[in-house]
C-alpha cells in the first residue's frame, strides 16, 4: 500500500515538548491541543494526517469517521483501550503504541505498592499527619519468604518479578503466550490459574484488558485465594472485579488491595477507595518525567520514520504494513496487489474463495503481508472506499471473500532463488502466477497460459485473450494507440493454450474507448497498476 503524505499531526493531550520538536525537525506541521472537548476534537481532526494521544482522548468511531484524511493514530503508551482500534482498522487507519516506553516506570510503581501493602505506608503517614503515633496499629510483614503471583509475564510483569525476587519473593506466574521456558529464565515458575490463587501471598496483575481477563480476578477466583492474599493492579481497570474485591476486602478474604486503575476514572463509587484496607493512585504508571519523554520521544520518531518512509514500529492493527517499508519486501507486495487485480479482473468476481501459494525459501514468512495485499486487489475498485493492507482482511471477510495461504520451499526454475507467487479462484480456471526480477513485479503465467518473456507488471496495461486465427488484433490496438496518441512501450505474449493466446501490452497512458478492440479479441480490460 502506497501511504499517503504525512503533513499534519494533532497532538492532543499533554506530551513532553521533546514530542513536537521531533516531529517539527521530520518536516511535519504539529498543532498542540491538549485538553478539546469531544465536539472540539471532532472540529480539529478533519484535516489531519496524523493523530497522537495519551489515556485522556477518546479516539471513538465517530471520530475517526469524520477524520477523512487520518492515517495514523500515535498512542503515547502501551494500552490502546482509548482507541476503537476496530473502527480505524475498517477506515484503513493504522494504530501503533509505544510498548516499552512506559515499563519502567510502571513496574516501579507495582513494586512501591507492593512494599506500600507490606508496610501500610500510606496509612501511616496519613495517621501522622494527624498527629497520631500508632506503632501498634501498623504492624506489616515482611515481603522475605513470600509468594508473589504476576499475571501477565510480558514486558512489565517480568520487571516486577526480577524487581521483588531481591526482596526474597518466591515468583510464580501465568501468562497464555510466553513459554514456560523463558518465564523460567528471569525467575518465575510458570502454573495454571487454578494452582496460583491458593499458593500466593500477593497477586499483580499485567495483562491487557480483553474479554479473556476482564473479572479475571472474581468472586470466585478469591474464594480460592489464601486468606488474607493482597492484590495489586496497576495495569486496567476491569481486570480485577471491583465489586468482588470489595466483597473480599470487607470478608477478610482480601487483606489489602493496591489499586492505580480504575473501571471508571475518575471512580464515582468511592466505597473501594475509602476503603481502610485499600492504597490507591490517579493512574500514576506512566506518570513520570521519563516515561513521558520516552514515549513522547518513541512515538515522534515512529511517525516521523512512517512519514519518510523509513519503517514502522510498535504497529497494532496493520502487522502487515510494516513489511511493506521493507526494500526487498516492497515489490512483492506490490506484486500480490496486482496479482489480486487480474484474478478479480479474469474472474470477474471478488468473493469466493482465493488461494495463495508461496514458493521458495525466500518467500517462507511472506504470508502474513502478502495474504492482505492479494485481497487488497481483489477488492480494489469495488464498493468499498479505500482498501489498504490495514483493512484489506476486514474488508475482504465482510465482502464474502476468503483468502488463504500455503508455503512451499521449492519453487520451479528459473525463479528458485527468487521465489514465485501463484494466486487462484478456487472453483473456477482463473489463476495467475507471478515473481519479482530485479526490483520489477512481472507475470509469468495467467489461466494456464504462460509468457515466452515474463510481462512487468507497472503502469497502465492492457490485457487481452485472442484466437490465434484472429491475427489483426494487435495491429488495430496499435492503429488506436497511434490515434489517441498513446504510447506502446512493452508487449508480452503467451504461448498457445486451446488455440488461444493472452496478450499483454504496456501503455504510456489508458486507452479511453475499447469499444473498436473488442470484436477482434474473446476478451480485453485495463488496468493501471
Amino acid at each position: 500500500m502506497a501511504l499517503g503524505k504525512l503533513q499534519k499531526v494533532l497532538i492532543s493531550d499533554s506530551l513532553d515538548p521533546c514530542c513536537r520538536e521531533i516531529l517539527q525537525a521530520g518536516g511535519l506541521r504539529v498543532h498542540e491541543k491538549p485538553g478539546l472537548s469531544k465536539e472540539e476534537l471532532l472540529r480539529e481532526i478533519r484535516d489531519c494526517d496524523g493523530l497522537i494521544v495519551r489515556s485522556a482522548t477518546k479516539v471513538t468511531a465517530d471520530v475517526l469517521e469524520v477524520a477523512e484524511r487520518l492515517q495514523v493514530v500515535g498512542r503515547a503508551g502501551t494500552g490502546v483501550d482509548n482507541v476503537d482500534v476496530e473502527a480505524a482498522t475498517r477506515k484503513g487507519v493504522l494504530v501503533m503504541n509505544t510498548p516499552t516506553g512506559n515499563s519502567l516506570s510502571a513496574a516501579e510503581l507495582t513494586c512501591g505498592m507492593i512494599l506500600c501493602l507490606a508496610r501500610q505506608i500510606p496509612q501511616a503517614a496519613a495517621s501522622m499527619k494527624e498527629g497520631k503515633w500508632d506503632r501498634k496499629k501498623y504492624m506489616g510483614m515482611e515481603l522475605n519468604g513470600k509468594t508473589l503471583g504476576v499475571l501477565g509475564l510480558g514486558r512489565i510483569g517480568r520487571e516486577v518479578a526480577t524487581r521483588m525476587q531481591a526482596f526474597g519473593m518466591k515468583t510464580i506466574g501465568y501468562d497464555p503466550i510466553i513459554t514456560p521456558e523463558a518465564s523460567a529464565a528471569f525467575g518465575v515458575e510458570q502454573l495454571p490459574l487454578e494452582q496460583i490463587w491458593p499458593r500466593c501471598d500477593f497477586i499483580t496483575v499485567h495483562t491487557p484488558l480483553l474479554s479473556s481477563t476482564m473479572g479475571l480476578l472474581n468472586d470466585s477466583t478469591f474464594a480460592k485465594c489464601r486468606r488474607g492474599v493482597q492484590v495489586v493492579n496497576c495495569a486496567r481497570g476491569g481486570i480485577v472485579d471491583e465489586g468482588a474485591l470489595l466483597r473480599a476486602l470487607r470478608s477478610g478474604q482480601c487483606g489489602g488491595a493496591a489499586l492505580d486503575v480504575f473501571t471508571q476514572e475518575p471512580p464515582k463509587d468511592r466505597d473501594l477507595v475509602n476503603h481502610p484496607n485499600v492504597i490507591c493512585c490517579p493512574h500514576l504508571g506512566a506518570s513520570t518525567q521519563e516515561a513521558q519523554s520516552r514515549c513522547g520521544k518513541e512515538i515522534a520518531m515512529q511517525i516521523v520514520d512512517m512519514a519518510t518512509g523509513k519503517g514502522l514500529a510498535g504497529v497494532v492493527n496493520g502487522q502487515a504494513l510494516s513489511k511493506a517499508f521493507a526494500p526487498q519486501t516492497k515489490p512483492w507486495i506490490t506484486l500480490a496487489r496486482a496479482l489480486g487485480t487480474v484474478l478479480r479482473t479474469t474472474g470477474k468476481q471478488a468473493q469466493g474463495s482465493v488461494q495463495v501459494c508461496t514458493l521458495g525459501t525466500p518467500l517462507r514468512e511472506a504470508g502474513s503481508y502478502l495474504t492482505p495485499a492479494v485481497a487488497a486487489g481483489m477488492l480494489a475498485g469495488g464498493a468499498q472506499k479505500e482498501v489498504t493492507l490495514v483493512n484489506a482482511l476486514l474488508l475482504a471477510q465482510e465482502a464474502g471473500l476468503k483468502v488463504t495461504t500455503t508455503h512451499s520451499d521449492v519453487a520451479p526454475e528459473p525463479d528458485g532463488s527468487a521465489g514465485l507467487m501463484q494466486v487462484a479462484l478456487q472453483g473456477t480456471p482463473h489463476r495467475a502466477t507471478g515473481t519479482v526480477q530485479g526490483s520489477t513485479p512481472v507475470l509469468r503465467e495467467i489461466n494456464g497460459a504462460t509468457f515466452k518473456q515474463p510481462a512487468p507488471l507497472a503502469g497502465p496495461i492492457l490485457i487481452y485473450r485472442a484466437k490465434a486465427s484472429e491475427p489483426s488484433a494487435l495491429p488495430m490496438l496499435a492503429g488506436l494507440l497511434g490515434k489517441a496518441g498513446i504510447q506502446l512501450q512493452s508487449y508480452h505474449s503467451s504461448g498457445m493454450v486451446a488455440g488461444e493466446q493472452w496478450s499483454i501490452v504496456g501503455l504510456s497512458a489508458p486507452l479511453s474507448n475499447l469499444g473498436e478492440l473488442k470484436p477482434h479479441v474473446m476478451e480485453v480490460f485495463q488496468l493501471h497498476l
